[in-house]
């Protein structure tokens, strides 16, 4: 069965759908989204600030903010304006590299390139003060912090309200930069959307990647095959960070029974189940991701001809950042492959300490040793 009900982490009932086919098609329903017209009694996922519970709205209030969010952010975000940040991004992810192999071995990837590369371009893209990255950490962290409902409120306030000063310094000095063109484009009165918004993009366009790159560099470490064959032929990385974005973290502590939350704004039938307005849907997408009707042999790490993750969504709420993910997962492992000749984890698996009280996952450092080619 691949939709049944199940509790969710907070202890309220859900709906748990892991057909790949299914959530496919429920990804492209726009009666399922994050509103919810009684959102204090809705069922809750997660007792965070983030995908916590749902916002207020119906489904008509919900596709009209939606697509006007895509048509503000689209341009920035588009696949030929992240081509053109790629030397940029490459630049960045050299000179990181630079300062890595400058350390002793072991030395922390995490720190050292995987947390500071999204940050540094969300940081330029947006126009946010990067001698701010260590504050907004703090706040980002505990924004997606599972087990502290208080702290993670407190996050979210925090991390608003410096988005709402920085918005009325851009009004007075703008800038080249994805929150001055909101501003402009947005007009008077939307200061506060606008904060929300850039808090969204500043906590989505670093955290989520953080943690893929250092998945990437796990999943390379122990098939240490797949890492011989794109350092011999560096033009399939593009099917490599594919298949990293599909593949399962070797240490995911997240349980099967769980998934993207969305909400029904209007009664959906689906595979003979009939989930009513106001219920809880989990996506199960990691789930999807090994579907063995669309991934044969899906526990192994190869790079695939054909590759339809669900990582990213799909349909009319496809990741707007996935153009600018792709550019940097590209770029840091290319940097890797034609910089060393040997590179991977210092540690076992089983040595690394999971962040399984945050919402995305990953890991907490990553000792890694190479050899310089």
């Amino acid at each position: 069965m691949t939709i049944k009900r199940v509790p969710t982490p907070a202890g309220d009932q859900a709906w748990l759908v892991t057909g790949y086919d299914q959530i496919r098609t429920l990804l492209a329903d726009r009666r399922l989204g994050r509103s919810h017209v009684d959102p204090d009694n809705a069922p809750r996922f997660i007792d965070s600030a983030v995908l916590g519970r749902p916002r207020q709205g119906t489904e008509q209030e919900e596709n009209e903010r939606h697509t006007w969010m895509r048509r503000m952010l689209a341009p920035s975000f588009s696949a030929r304006n992240m081509e053109k940040l790629r030397p940029r991004v490459r630049q960045i992810a050299d000179g990181l590299l630079d300062e890595l192999t400058g350390q002793p071995q072991p030395a922390d990837f995490h720190e050292a390139v995987s947390f500071k590369l999204p940050v540094l371009v969300i940081c330029e893209l947006l126009g946010v003060p990067y001698e701010d990255r260590e504050t907004f950490r703090r706040w980002s962290e505990a924004m997606s912090t599972l087990n502290d409902p208080e702290k993670s409120q407190q996050g979210f306030a925090n991390l608003g309200t410096y988005m709402g000063e920085l918005v009325e310094r851009k009004k007075k000095e703008p800038g080249d930069d994805v929150i001055t063109r909101l501003i402009e484009g947005a007009g008077p009165g939307q200061e506060e959307v606008i904060a929300q918004l850039s808090a969204g993009l500043l906590f989505a366009g670093h955290e989520t990647t953080v943690a893929v790159i250092d998945r990437g560099v796990m999943l390379l470490s122990i098939n240490p095959d797949q890492w011989d064959a794109i350092r011999e032929n560096p033009r399939t990385i593009p099917d490599a960070v594919e298949e990293i974005l599909r593949h399962r973290s070797p240490i995911s502590t997240r349980s099967d029974d769980i998934g993207m939350p969305r909400y029904a704004m209007a009664d959906i039938d689906i595979d003979g189940v009939h989930i009513q307005s106001g219920d809880l849907v989990l996506l199960g997408i990691e789930q999807a991701n090994r579907d063995e009707t669309r991934f044969p042999e899906p526990a192994l790490f190869v790079p695939r001809d054909s590759n339809p993750h669900l990582t990213f969504g799909h349909g009319p709420r496809f990741c707007i950042g996935a153009p600018l993910a792709r550019v940097e997962l590209t770029e840091v492992f290319t940097a890797l492959v034609t910089r060393f000749a040997t590179f991977g984890l210092a540690v076992g698996v089983a040595q690394l300490t999971p962040r399984a009280e945050q919402l995305v996952g990953g890991v907490a450092h990553l000792p890694v040793r190479w050899t310089a080619l």
